[in-house]
């Protein structure tokens, strides 16, 4: 009776801070962006150039990686696989793939892809479109791929072999948040000075000029008034066609004025800087980076280098489990186990010649210790010769 478990008592659920009835429920429905929203975004960055070079230069800074597995041999293949894997149609190795599904995840916040598997081997991965499939939450820890066909959509057969990233969804929720995301508000702002600066370079850009002819108080001056003025705007024409020079001579009370010369232009340097700031700071991109000469010291740069670097690592781990997921499938596939290990390159955004400058310093003071530690022994304090003056001239060196 003291081991007999009560019955009738409610079952313990296996996520308690989900919202009671169907866990998810706001996600029942598409959980990427609309379409609307996505076509939004990729407009974005076709109207504003800095938008689109700073996440192709996010893209570019990513680097590569090695997978290590205990076995050598798995090592080899597996490693080969990656770098002649098919990309969908016409592009080969996985950083290319890579490469596709974080301008994904960036630009919609969120990303789709699929591993393809033929008679048991693993032959392509592809880029899946946002528009093409539908995310819905299977369960509180889950997301159920499905696909869209005929206005309806459902399940993919092989759900195993389909993945899916979002980036820094909210709490409670699966849906990524866009790197572009409150940056439409100020890049209207932005596109509307630059047509702003368009449109007045366009009239006032190419003078424009105006000519006043005033008759006279003579009765016959004013007779022929209108005759005089077509005479005059001929051979006004005539002075200023193209790919002439001639001079242009009137009679009588004639002024000539370019229009527009009173009016000064606005300034945009100030509003343009504030804006790109706004942008800058929000895609997380150094500005010397991006071919703006701002005022910047040399430790101010190595610092906005140093945080690029955390961004760059930050991207690097959302893309681990896909990374994971299609060499663990690869390795069982093949008959190997699916421990693994990725490397990726070291992040160095230096010069190449400050780098070895660095290393050869480093160097050389190891070569200057190791020398006075053959000579002196170790330092004093435990009954040892002390080191004498003479290594002032070595520190010197160094």
């Amino acid at each position: 009776m003291l081991f007999q478990h009560k019955k009738g008592g409610a079952a313990v659920r296996a996520v308690q801070t989900a919202e009671p009835g169907t866990p998810f429920s706001e996600l029942n429905t598409s959980l990427p962006l609309g379409p609307g929203e996505r076509r939004l975004y990729d407009a974005l960055r076709k109207a504003v150039p800095i938008i689109d070079a700073a996440i192709e230069k996010i893209l570019r800074l990513m680097g590569s990686f090695t997978v290590f597995c205990p076995d050598g041999r798995a090592q080899r293949e597996l490693n080969q696989f990656l770098k002649s894997v098919q990309v969908g149609a016409n592009r080969q190795g996985i950083m290319n793939f890579l490469s596709t599904y974080l301008d994904q995840l960036l630009t919609y916040g969120n990303a789709v892809g699929e591993m393809v598997v033929q008679n048991g081997t693993l032959r392509a991965l592809y880029n899946a479109s946002l528009d093409d499939v539908e995310l819905r939450c299977a369960s509180p820890l889950s997301i159920e791929v499905r696909r869209r066909e005929s206005g309806a959509s459902q399940a993919v057969k092989y759900p195993e072999l389909v993945f899916c990233s979002a980036l820094n969804p909210p709490p409670g929720s699966a849906q990524g948040i866009s790197i572009l995301r409150g940056l439409p508000f100020i890049s209207r702002i932005l596109i509307q000075i630059f047509h702003a600066v368009g449109v007045n370079w366009k009239r006032l850009g190419s003078v424009r000029f105006s000519v006043t002819y005033k008759p006279d108080t003579d009765a016959g001056d004013r007779a022929f008034a209108k005759e005089r003025a077509e005479q005059i705007a001929g051979e006004w024409g005539r002075a200023m066609r193209g790919g002439s020079v001639s001079d242009f001579i009137a009679v009588g009370d004639v002024s000539i004025r370019a229009i527009g010369s009173d009016v000064q232009i606005p300034d945009s340097e100030v509003p343009v800087r504030q804006i790109l700031e706004q942008i800058i700071a929000k895609l997380g991109i150094p500005p010397f980076l991006l071919g703006l000469t701002w005022s910047s010291t040399e430790r101010m740069s190595s610092q906005q280098a140093d945080i690029l670097t955390s961004e760059l690592e930050s991207y690097r781990r959302l893309l681990n489990p896909v990374i994971y997921k299609i060499c663990g499938l690869w390795l069982r596939l093949n008959g190997f186990s699916p421990r693994c290990l990725i490397d990726w390159d070291d992040i160095t955004l230096q010069d190449t010649t400050e780098l070895a400058s660095a290393r050869y310093q480093n160097a050389r003071a190891d070569q200057i210790e190791r020398k006075i530690s053959a000579e002196y022994g170790p330092a004093a304090g435990e009954g040892q010769k002390a080191v004498p003056d003479k290594i002032i001239s070595y520190s010197c060196q160094i």
